[in-house]
């Protein structure tokens, strides 16, 4: 059960269903035991918080009642859940964990940005907690006396929290989109300097020092009149640095992105190495690193990948390969690019380096992807290791030796050799000396400078002693040559497999079944049974890592632990040896099943962004174990998220007799533009999300819409908020294709109250996105571009890059309305290559009509030329045909530029088929621009009487629609007029417009004729 303070009092099952709570009393209470969270509430405070002076015949009673309600609403919802409200000296409290409560998760999540070691993941976790506030705390509570101590507290910790999530925005570059959401912050908090000082560097670094002077000057005064009191020193030395155009306030340059990891210890012995293969990279754009298991080939190229990152502008990424089947779906994994797209296309503009770890068991389809990548995208260069060679053309291979061993026993020789550096420097407390020097360089020398078996070996040092290890070094060696088959590192593997306990050694070779490693909760799970107790896996684990059998990685959302791969074909080994196999792949897919079944209704809440990650995390893992309809049905929504659409439809594939499975995989298809038997799926199908899943994907409005209509009143019968949420996003996208002021307002606020109330942010997203689309559509675009530089942040932290590129197309497309045409094309261009990058064919639409469209304002014909031609490549213009929704504006655009060169003839066609596009399309302003357009040719065709006209018609039209032409469009409204009225003098003109004005857009035709 989950509770929700952050806001008005809200409750949920775990699987996300609102729980209804009865009557105000019973809230109240629940409100109540919520403010002393997990501390005992006296049935006389109860009282008094519930009834003040109106105190009821028998209080203690009446309390109990309404304990014994609350009990029963909770175990109505979730049975076992009236446990949570217990009795205990002197009343009652709420027994649950803190992160049960959304004020308990925020102030976790603020604490981990706090801790966070930059901006980046700050940002992001402070996103979250910021997205969990549903309104004010305790909102329908906030006048009660009981809670304005903790509402007060908590506004103080949003406020601060804010102003951290903006600090780190700030340090990411991000204050041009800062500059305008500060201002309304700062006027409705004017004495928070901290806030202030974000808001004064944004200003700066946007170019605007004097508003960032007055800024500080109206805090001044205001701390004068109100406080008697003068800025702090930290904001004064900000304003002087301001005066002084301090180099230091201007933002430092991003380092490109990467995912390389950080390493905890230094590579010795590889300098000369890494210098190597950087100068290959600089001649070659695909280098293998080739050597045995264990020699140090992907510490190498880790190594010389993170020395190249900044000769990368679009980064430099490990793709690991070893627990992968397809390295493609690897590649688009780890690059975040959506499988419905070209992945060689989606690269062919990017400079990027890709490190592909441990080729060997993929070599042809690696060698496949390799080529065709290198061949497309000329700025992409390859760094990959391996146990033989990719065999591609061009291809420069560089074999990995095993480090320098000595040759003698030299005290100095012995001590410069990088075998015996590495030994030195993993052997805990050892020190090379006079007394030892010998037994080290022959032990390093038996190990043939493999690195992995010399820290194998220096483990072991602690217990045995450097001469002893020598020893029996030697003795496993003896047994090598007597006839036992294996390698150097195998023997060293073998031997450090003996000498562990019988515990150690079943949870070393369960954890061989994970994918990619694994976390505690995973190990402590899976590897547990039989002689091991799942809490003695940690301390077995934290052995292993002291051995250097199993690696402990830090990331993000915290330890992961993963083997070598050398380790884990031992390993393997060793499980297939115990018999342990399919019982161990069973417990492995029972646990990333509950895990992702966990997930699915998380990815609908306010820890949508953390779950995402977690599961992208899991990645591997789960597609190891993706064996039953149960897991695949849990990871539709997770897949749609990370646009994973190809291995979706393909694991749907597999349960063709699970009726939501083949609802979702019937989705899946249509994303992908496939054939499928649509209606044999979903007739008479009683899931409505699956139905609106589907909705989303159909080709044509009426088919989608016609399901949302079938979907929308089971959603609300079964109080399913979220699903209600989604199918008004969809009714309010139809609404404003259709121009419905009214109906888009409704739905889109509504459905966005619901989102907001659940906290899911990708549902927000889409709200904001018909809300901003309104706002321009009335034009209002101060509001427009407020939503959507919101919903641009909001996707950029959820890393959704489709929908940043459309919120950077919207922002672009109010920077073209209001004739700021070379932001719109800067704007434009940044979307344009985020959906390049993604393949995202939609993006690249809609960013090429806002490169178009502004260019051809601009008077940039060639650009504009280039980029609206393209538009109409491939798309229908039969006027049977359904037209794409971008036909019929692209034409008026090339309209306009055709009258614009002379061209007025052809500027008529081309307005007369974009009419009969819009009016196909159900598009009413798309149809009234048109008809302006159509005035303009006939104005330049000797025709000004019908000009004039056809311009009152499309005047009228759009202020009967509530959609006036923005600045930009509405300039070309007034050359058209200005042009007409010359030729026919003010009184026939106003009489010819007049006249327009009285014809409705339906029948414009008769002004033709």
């Amino acid at each position: 059960m989950r509770f929700g303070v952050l806001g008005p009092l809200d409750v949920w099952t775990d699987g996300g269903r609102r729980v209804t709570i009865p009557g105000l009393k019973v809230r109240a209470l629940l409100a109540d035991l919520l403010v002393h969270a997990g501390r005992p509430v006296s049935v006389d405070r109860l009282v008094d918080d519930l009834w003040g002076q109106d105190v009821p015949g028998n209080p203690a009673a009446a309390v109990q009642v309404r304990v014994s309600q609350l009990r029963k609403a909770l175990d109505e919802a979730e049975p076992g859940a009236r446990d949570l409200v217990v009795s205990r000296s002197p009343g009652y409290l709420l027994q649950v964990e803190p992160d049960a409560v959304d004020a308990g998760r925020f102030a976790a999540l603020v604490a981990r940005a706090e801790a966070a070691g930059d901006a980046r993941t700050a940002a992001a976790l402070l996103a979250d907690a910021l997205a969990l506030w549903r309104g004010p705390a305790f909102a329908d509570f906030a006048d009660e006396e009981f809670t304005q101590a903790t509402v007060v507290r908590l506004e103080e910790q949003r406020l601060t929290a804010l102003e951290q999530h903006v600090e780190a925005r700030l340090e990411l570059g991000e204050h041009a989109a800062l500059v305008g959401e500060l201002g309304d912050l700062v006027a409705r908090h004017p004495l928070r300097e901290r806030l202030r000082a974000v808001h004064l560097k944004a200003l700066y670094r946007s170019g605007r020092q004097s508003e960032a002077l007055a800024s500080y000057g109206e805090l001044r005064e205001r701390l004068a009149d109100e406080l008697g009191l003068d800025p702090g020193p930290e904001l004064a030395a900000l304003h002087q640095a301001i005066l002084e155009q301090d180099p230091a306030l201007n933002p430092a340059r991003e380092r490109p992105r990467t995912n390389l990891p950080a390493q905890l210890s230094d590579l010795i012995g590889r300098d000369d190495a890494v210098t190597e293969v950087g100068a290959l990279l600089g001649e070659r754009r695909l280098v293998t690193l080739t050597g045995p298991g264990g020699v140090g080939k992907t510490r190498l190229a880790v190594e010389a990948a993170t020395r190249l990152v900044e000769a990368y502008p679009d980064g430099a990424w490990l793709v690991e390969l070893a627990p992968v089947d397809s390295p493609l779906e690897a590649v688009e994994e780890t690059l975040e690019i959506r499988q419905d797209t070209d992945l060689a296309e989606a690269l062919r503009s990017r400079k990027l380096l890709l490190v592909l770890d441990n080729c060997e068991h993929l070599v042809e389809p690696v060698a496949e992807l390799v080529g065709r990548l290198l061949r497309a995208a000329p700025g992409l260069r390859v760094l990959a290791t391996s146990r033989e060679p990719l065999g591609l053309p061009g291809e420069a291979v560089l074999g990995v030796p095993p480090l320098a061993v000595p040759d003698g026993a030299e005290p100095q020789a012995v001590a410069d050799s990088s075998a015996v550096k590495l030994f030195t420097a993993r052997a805990s407390g050892f020190t090379l000396e006079a007394g030892n020097v010998e037994a080290v360089a022959r032990l390093v020398r038996r190990l043939d400078g493999i690195p992995l078996a010399i820290e194998l070996a220096a483990t072991k040092v602690r217990a045995l002693g450097v001469h002893k290890l020598a020893e029996r070094l030697e003795d496993r060696f003896r047994l090598l040559a007597m006839g036992h088959r294996g390698t150097t590192l195998t023997t060293m593997i073998d031997w450090s497999w003996n000498l562990l306990t019988e515990p150690e050694r079943i949870v070393l070779r369960r954890l061989s079944v994970h994918a990619g490693g694994c976390t505690l909760e995973a190990a402590e799970e899976v590897c547990s049974g039989g002689d091991v107790d799942p809490d003695d896996v940690l301390d077995l684990l934290v052995r292993l890592v002291d051995r250097s059998l199993v690696a402990a990685v830090e990331t993000p959302l915290g330890v992961r632990y993963r083997l070598l791969e050398s380790v884990a074909e031992y390993s393997r080994e060793r499980l297939a040896e115990a018999g342990e196999q399919e019982e161990l792949a069973v417990r492995h897919a029972d646990h990333y099943t509950a895990l992702a079944v966990r997930a699915d209704p998380l990815l609908r809440g306010g820890e949508q962004r953390e779950w995402l990650e977690r599961l992208d995390a899991e990645a591997a893992n789960l597609r190891a174990a993706r064996g039953s309809a149960r897991l695949a049905n849990a990871l539709v929504w997770y897949w749609f998220l990370r646009g994973r659409l190809v291995e979706a439809r393909e694991t749907l594939d597999r349960f063709p007799d699970d009726p939501r499975a083949a609802a979702w995989r019937t989705g899946f298809a249509l994303m992908l533009g496939e054939q499928t038997d649509r209606a044999a799926v979903l007739d008479g199908h009683d899931d409505p999300r699956a139905l609106l899943f589907a909705a989303q994907a159909m080709p044509d409005l009426a088919s989608g819409q016609e399901l949302v209509t079938r979907a929308l009143p089971m959603l609300i019968e079964r109080g399913d908020t979220w699903g209600e949420a989604l199918a008004l996003s969809m009714r309010a996208m139809e609404a404003f294709t259709r121009r419905d002021a009214v109906a888009v307002e409704h739905d889109a606020t509504r459905g966005r109250q619901l989102f907001r109330s659940l906290g899911d942010r990708w549902g927000q997203l889409k709200h904001i996105g018909w809300l901003g689309g309104l706002a321009e559509m009335q034009g209002d675009y101060a509001t427009a571009d407020r939503f959507f530089t919101e919903g641009l942040r909001m996707a950029e932290e959820l890393r959704l890059w489709p929908e940043s590129v459309r919120f950077l197309a919207w922002r672009g497309w109010i920077a073209m309305e209001t004739g700021d045409y070379d932001r719109a094309i800067e704007l434009c261009g940044r979307g344009m290559d985020r959906a390049v990058e993604q393949g995202f064919h939609e993006g690249l639409v809609f960013t090429g009509m806002g490169l178009g469209f502004s260019a051809r304002r601009a008077g940039r014909f060639e650009l504009a030329t280039e980029h609206l031609t393209r538009l109409l490549d491939g798309v229908p213009r039969d006027p049977d045909a359904e037209p794409s929704m971008h036909l019929a504006d692209t034409l008026i655009e090339l309209g306009f530029m055709k009258e614009a060169q002379g061209e007025a003839d052809a500027a008529k066609e081309l307005h007369l088929e974009a009419l009969a596009a819009a009016e196909r399309i159900g598009d009413p302003r798309t149809c009234a621009f048109a008809v302006a357009g159509l005035a303009g040719a006939l104005a330049a065709t000797g025709s000004p009487a019908v000009a004039a006209r056809l311009l009152g018609v499309a005047t009228e039209a759009m202020a009967s629609l509530g959609t006036p032409a923005g600045p930009s469009s509405q300039a070309e409204l007034d050359r058209i007029a200005a042009g007409a009225r010359e030729t026919l003098g003010d009184a026939v003109f106003e009489a010819e417009f007049e006249h327009g004005r009285r014809v409705k857009l339906a029948d414009v035709r008769t002004v033709l004729d």
